[in-house]
């Protein structure tokens, strides 16, 4: 009947969405085991707090994370450089995908002042396995761990990961990308140039 055969239709349609967006980004809520994805997105923030420019003083200027060997650096620490902060896990399928192409970007532009850094959001568990991700993956950029109040504005409003913020070197974020697929690497690499030639000497 045709509603039976308009309902099946449906039906496959929805599996064949649920299994593509399955492939773009992780819930970093759920456990390694599983995963919740959502949708690729970029642009401007939508967080619930405004998104702070990078300071040398004030508000925001403390924000940070703990570097794998233990130093810390906070955001003001990178002001005048292109500053990316990748989201990420290391069960997250999604991440695996677009770690290469970031550290392709770090090993590129590394020395007209593009500066990647990682911060993982797996969990207590997911710390641990962060040295031997970083030597499997040939990780060739700096990796920490964020603080609460950072992971906490940052995400506010989606949590999926990866997630990807492009700051310019007056510390303005540029644009912010959730998830990661084909069409992320060249929309990112076009951000960071035009950024990288702002305020270059």
């Amino acid at each position: 009947m045709p509603t039976s055969n308009t309902g099946a239709r449906k039906a496959a349609l929805s599996l064949l969405i649920a299994c593509a967006v399955f492939l773009v980004a992780c819930n970093r809520k759920v456990s390694s085991t599983t995963s919740e994805a959502t949708p690729v997105l970029s642009g401007p923030p939508n967080t619930t707090y405004p998104m702070p420019p990078l300071k040398t003083e004030g508000v925001g200027a403390e924000m940070g994370w703990t570097l794998v060997d233990g130093r810390r650096a906070k955001l003001a620490d990178f002001r005048g450089q292109v500053l990316i902060l990748d989201f990420y896990a290391t069960w997250c399928a999604p991440c695996r995908k677009s770690i290469p192409h970031l550290g392709e970007l770090q090993r590129r532009s590394g020395t007209r002042g593009l500066q990647v850094v990682g911060l993982n959001v797996g969990g207590p568990d997911d710390r641990v396995k962060v040295a031997a991700f970083a030597a499997e993956l040939n990780i060739p950029y700096a990796l920490g761990f964020p603080d609460k109040p950072l992971s906490d504005l940052f995400l506010s409003d989606d949590d999926s990961i990866p997630q990807t913020f492009v700051f310019d070197r007056g510390g303005q974020l540029v644009k912010r990308f959730i998830g990661y697929d084909d069409s992320i690497p060249k929309e990112l690499e076009q951000t960071i140039q035009s950024a990288l030639m702002v305020g270059s000497k």
